[in-house]
């Protein structure tokens, strides 16, 4: 099906209003995830697209992504399923090994019901989530695991995460600063995904509706967004917009390397009713080990959304000191010096991380001198042996291009 929308054909005043309606999307988009949760990339899922597509009516790129920006969806419920194809070893035994404990267990004092706890398990492989949300003060997640379940629960200042397998339960609290940095540095949902990736839209970027699609029985258009310079490793992603609502209901990243996505995550059923208020309730079940987010020593929160494709945003924002960012768009590079702490060997570093290094690592050498490229299907990250680093969405031949110029 023809596109029904060309970048070719936009007037400058139409890109202004394209970034601007960008910009109130990233605004207004309420995020589904519950706070607490933080995957920087989640969510491959099986087609989740019904045979025939709807006839819709034509709507422009910048008309949906204002019908995005314009949604109004705070009540839902319903199912996603997600999977994680980075090109990443299998976590379980890494995680295992350096904590010292088996699966659910956390190193020290932690608690297996812990949101961070979880970020491994989201990392690969295939995952089916239940969510709900009532506004922005009542969410619940829900990760379906082998023979347990973990729920993760905001009900107005209180977090609740719950690990049905260990019988733990970790309690914080979210004033209203921390709740919005939270939901800002999770995509755990097509929505939230769509957000980061809008925050892409510039002149570095192709946005077109190419046709339409059915997505857990709603009548979507698909917004796809590419990168029209070389050398990232992005192909394009593709967005389903529900056609009546305008919340995104399936996201996919494809690779320019091809392949199967590294990035989809969709509903395979979606409700738009009210949920009942006792489904965002918790009381701790009797016996469970019961966490406060302070005696935990949870990590510093920052804001800004992590893992971000815009070099305005850059790719840490609040982390190292010293970063910087070359280069724009899909292609920016984020650059920042260790202090000379390079990182070791596979053999250096030894054990099932010295193995997760090897697995992860090619040498590289230029005019910067010699390194190691680590690498995945999205993300790449060049480490110099003086303790120089380099990540970005881009290729090991960007990468060391950029560190050659730096020189």
């Amino acid at each position: 099906m023809a596109p029904y929308g060309s970048d070719d054909s936009t007037t400058p005043d139409e890109s202004d209003d394209l970034r601007a309606g960008r910009r109130k999307a990233a605004r207004y988009v309420v995020p589904v995830a519950v706070v607490g949760v933080a995957a920087a990339t989640i969510g491959l899922v099986p087609a989740l697209a019904d045979s025939g597509d709807p006839d819709l009516p034509k709507i422009s790129a910048q008309q949906l992504i204002e019908k995005i920006a314009a949604s109004d969806v705070e009540r839902l419920s319903g199912t996603v399923k997600i999977t994680t194809d980075l090109g990443l070893p299998d976590f379980g035994g890494l995680e295992n090994s350096l904590t010292g404990g088996g699966s659910g267990s956390r190193s020290g004092d932690g608690s297996s019901a812990d949101p961070t706890s979880k970020l491994t398990a989201l990392a690969t492989g295939t995952h089916t989530l239940r969510v709900a949300a009532d506004g922005e003060d009542k969410q619940k997640l829900s990760l379906l695991e082998n023979a347990a379940e973990y729920s993760l629960i905001h009900n107005g200042k209180d977090v609740w995460g719950y690990d049905s397998g260990t019988n733990e339960v970790f309690h914080g609290t979210a004033d209203d600063s921390d709740g919005k940095d939270q939901r800002e540095e999770v995509p755990a949902t097509p929505k939230d995904l769509t957000e980061d990736a809008l925050k892409a839209v510039d002149d570095t970027t192709s946005v077109t509706v190419e046709g339409t699609a059915h997505v857990a029985g709603r009548d979507a258009y698909r917004l796809v967004i590419k990168p029209k310079d070389s050398g990232s490793t992005v192909g394009q992603v593709t967005v389903a917009v529900d056609a009546k609502t305008g919340l995104p209901l399936k996201f996919t990243l494809t690779p320019a390397s091809g392949g199967a996505a590294v990035v989809d995550a969709g509903f395979t059923q979606i409700s738009y009713a009210k949920p009942a208020a006792s489904t965002f309730d918790f009381t701790p079940p009797k016996g469970a080990k019961v966490t406060e987010e302070d005696a935990a020593g949870a990590p510093e929160r920052h804001s800004g959304h992590s893992g971000g494709f815009s070099g305005d945003e850059g790719f840490a924002p609040g982390g190292p000191d010293g970063l910087d960012v070359i280069g724009e768009g899909w292609t920016s590079i984020a650059t920042f010096d260790t202090g000379g702490q390079g990182i070791p060997s596979g053999s250096e570093a030894g054990g099932a991380f010295g193995g997760f290094l090897d697995s992860l690592g090619d040498k590289a050498s230029g005019k910067f001198g010699e390194g190691t490229v680590f690498k995945t299907r999205l993300i790449n990250a060049l480490i110099t042996d003086d303790g120089k680093v380099y990540v970005g969405a881009v290729t090991k031949d960007a990468l060391v291009k950029a560190a050659d110029e730096a020189k």
